[in-house]
């Protein structure tokens, strides 16, 4: 089984590729700034896209998971914060990032008997529920909720399956110390969502732990 992870050098990606190298699994990392066994990709780039594609020729990928995505509006003010350039940057990273990515390594998923794309968004790009703030970071993943939700209608027809995910709010640099579950749990609970995605799943937005989550 080949598994290739958008931002696998920090928090949940890199615990996704920990944990299906421990499977047995071949995983292929990448990082905006590789080290290691990581593959260098900038989701936003189209010809960073592309080389990582080409690096995988010959390699069909039974999963993509599209985790790579970058939250810069924390703490916003909304009379004075939010600047465009923020606006910019985050849309290109967890929208047009994950489209690029998915569309440069459309014929390896093709190659694979049935091929999987897991999109992992948030539970604050449900539009039922909205406490405010962070409009930027909300905005970028209902966006992404609804480009999984479109590609899962697409691509039904060459036996790919999409979910898109709530990985929970998970203990990471980026969810914080106050977070409700471990980055343990969100891994293990997630790995179970994607081992049951399939053609009669697609189009699905789950939380980690199984719940069907409200859009």
């Amino acid at each position: 089984m080949h598994i290739v992870i958008t931002g696998a050098n920090r928090g949940i990606g890199k615990a996704l590729a920990d944990h299906y190298r421990a499977t047995g699994a071949h995983v292929t990392g990448t990082a905006r700034q590789p080290s290691g066994d990581l593959l260098p990709l900038d989701v936003a780039d189209p010809l960073s896209c592309a080389a990582l594609a080409d690096t995988l020729t010959g390699q069909a990928v039974d999963l993509m998971i599209c985790n790579a995505g970058i939250y810069h509006d924390k703490g916003q003010l909304l009379d004075t914060g939010y600047p465009a350039a923020m606006w910019a940057e985050t849309f290109a990273t967890n929208v047009t990032g994950v489209f690029l990515s998915i569309q440069a390594l459309l014929p390896h998923l093709r190659a694979a008997p049935a091929g999987k794309i897991a999109i992992l968004s948030s539970q604050m790009a449900s539009h039922s529920r909205a406490p405010g703030g962070s409009y930027i970071y909300r905005a970028s993943k209902a966006a992404a909720l609804n480009l999984g939700r479109n590609l899962a209608t697409d691509l039904r027809g060459d036996g790919i399956a999409v979910g898109i995910y709530h990985p929970g709010w998970v203990r990471t640099d980026m969810g914080g110390p106050e977070a409700d579950i471990s980055l343990d749990e969100a891994i293990d609970g997630l790995a179970q969502r994607f081992a049951t995605l399939s053609l009669e799943t697609t189009g699905c937005f789950l939380a980690w732990d199984g719940r069907e989550h409200p859009y």
